[in-house]
């Protein structure tokens, strides 16, 4: 990724935060947060990856309504940044803090077992 590309990203990550933050927190969509947006190297298409903190079904209704509002959204990430040409935008759900949570998990579990195990070693003596 170019310099460039990851400034024009970083601006629109800026923007639509801004933008989600006061626009978008409805009841509908769970608590949202832009985790990064890749620009392609002509600058025409942004992809916008997004965390939801919910249920899968909270997610896919989060994302769901986003992509029905991406009309207003393109034209808003149009008016605040100045390019040749407004990016698409594409949405996309972030899933790393899931996978955090999952390895957290089997890390605790194996922990727990070998502290189990140490245990009972120690008893047998």
């Amino acid at each position: 990724m170019s310099v460039r590309t990851e400034k024009v990203g970083n601006l629109i990550k800026e923007e639509l935060g801004g933008l989600i933050e006061r626009d978008y927190r409805t009841s509908e969509m769970g608590f949202m947060t832009i985790t990064k947006v890749s620009m392609s190297p002509d600058l025409r298409l942004a992809r916008i990856y997004i965390s939801v903190f919910g249920t899968p079904e909270v997610k896919e209704r989060t994302l769901f309504l986003l992509n029905e509002a991406k009309k207003d959204i393109r034209q808003f990430v149009g008016s605040k940044v100045r390019l040749r040409y407004t990016p698409e935008i594409a949405f996309f759900l972030d899933d790393t803090m899931d996978y955090v949570a999952n390895i957290e998990g089997l890390l605790k579990k194996t922990h727990a077992a070998d502290r189990n195990s140490h245990e009972e070693n120690n008893d047998g003596e």
